[in-house]
């Protein structure tokens, strides 16, 4: 990755991959990074017309990209999509790997339910780096952007699954920057709290306890705050990308004391829970 100032990334001139990438924080982060001058931009999405149409959206003169349609659960197309962006654009310089899922469930999760978390939520960053990082580590060079959550660093109440599955998006994070770290691959995980997209917007409009609790934590922020803030956070090459600055203090609370951190979480919880309309 090109440097500017000690120790700074810039996007521009590089080649990235964005999953999930059609609407929400995928679709803010591919357009910030055509914005910065990226080289190419490769829209991928299980819906592949809206990444199409993204796509056609983003390209400049200075910026090459296309749109795709990608399941990122099933490892082969992760594979067809990194060829893609070879054959069409040169070597993989930013892999962001940034589709997700919700179950809005507890301890009644159907298995097939914690499949796929485990499928979408982690399995995909595997699959993921299994593409890319043989490359990046041969020239030397790469950047590997996960997209997790708070919950993957605190806890989501009335979300199983997704607290389990973005936990271990966490660790893997942790273990590529140990592993690769000194072999030229930076590794970020985004881990912001409420961000208004269709995740968490459609499960306030059904009513799931997961997503009142998100509503309730904290502010919403909109995508485009979390592009910002994961280029900033690229730029210094920081593997805690946190978009709501406060988490960094419910870390620290939860790290001195876990005991009494989930039982304030418990009351918090309450309190939320009690001032709900019937």
């Amino acid at each position: 990755m090109s440097r500017k100032g000690a120790g700074r990334v810039e996007i521009r001139g590089k080649v990235v991959v964005v999953t999930g990438a059609a609407r929400g924080i995928g679709a803010a982060m591919a357009r910030r990074f055509a914005a910065e001058g990226a080289a190419g931009v490769v829209v991928s999405d299980l819906d592949g017309d809206d990444a199409v149409r993204l796509a056609g959206e983003i390209s400049t003169g200075t910026t090459k990209a296309i749109g795709t349609t990608t399941d990122v659960s099933i490892e082969t197309e992760v594979q067809d999509l990194v060829r893609l962006t070879e054959a069409e654009l040169g070597p993989v310089d930013v892999f962001c790997s940034n589709a997700g899922m919700a179950t809005g469930l507890g301890l009644g999760a159907p298995d097939e339910w914690w499949a796929a978390a485990w499928q979408v939520n982690l399995l995909a960053h595997v699959y993921a780096a299994r593409a890319v990082v043989p490359g990046m580590v041969e020239r030397g060079s790469g950047y590997l952007v996960q997209t997790a959550s708070a919950a993957g660093l605190l806890i989501q109440p009335g979300d199983a699954p997704y607290s389990v599955t973005k936990h271990a998006a966490v660790a893997f994070g942790e273990w590529l920057s140990l592993t690769y770290g000194d072999q030229g691959i930076t590794v970020s995980v985004v881990c912001p709290q409420g961000v208004r997209t269709d995740l968490l917007m459609t499960g306030l409009e059904a009513g799931l306890p997961a997503a009142r609790e998100v509503a309730l934590a904290g502010t919403l922020l909109e995508p485009e705050d979390v592009a910002e803030a994961v280029v900033q956070g690229m730029a210094d090459q920081r593997f805690l990308i946190l978009p709501h600055p406060e988490v960094a203090e419910y870390i620290r609370r939860k790290a001195d004391n876990p005991g009494r951190w989930l039982a304030g979480m418990r009351r918090l919880v309450g309190m939320m829970d009690a001032n709900q309309p019937d």
